[in-house]
């Protein structure tokens, strides 16, 4: 599994809306690394320096900086509608089996939840 360590204060408009996505993709993303570590899947963070919304997923090609309201874009050179979430998300499956490969991935023993086999995750209430 790989997750984009994203920069939320760069998403949310309101100040208030800056604190709640934080705490809210916490939320998924711990239970989500214990899971992966449970059950023996690779676990790893892509950097938020990751411009995974600026390269098209296809060619490669770093297109740039785009505002948030953009949703879709087409890379000429090679023909491709991208659809801005689906384009980051393929980017950061990538960047994340790049990062497993090179070995930079956290291990078992770096991890929160390593050595506690039988425990359960706490749930939110």
């Amino acid at each position: 599994m790989y997750v984009e360590d994203l920069a939320v204060s760069g998403l949310a408009a309101a100040p208030g809306c800056q604190v709640r996505a934080r705490r809210g993709m916490v939320r998924v993303r711990r239970p989500a690394e214990y899971k992966a570590v449970k059950h023996g899947r690779t676990f790893a963070k892509v950097a938020r320096a990751f411009p995974s919304s600026q390269v098209c997923s296809v060619c490669g090609f770093r297109d740039g900086p785009k505002p948030l309201h953009v949703r879709e874009w087409t890379r000429d050179e090679c023909a491709t509608v991208h659809d801005r979430d689906h384009n980051a998300a393929r980017n950061v499956l990538f960047e994340g089996r790049r990062i497993v490969v090179t070995g930079r991935v956290e291990t078992l023993k770096g991890l929160w939840s390593a050595g506690k086999t039988g425990t359960h995750a706490r749930t939110a209430r």
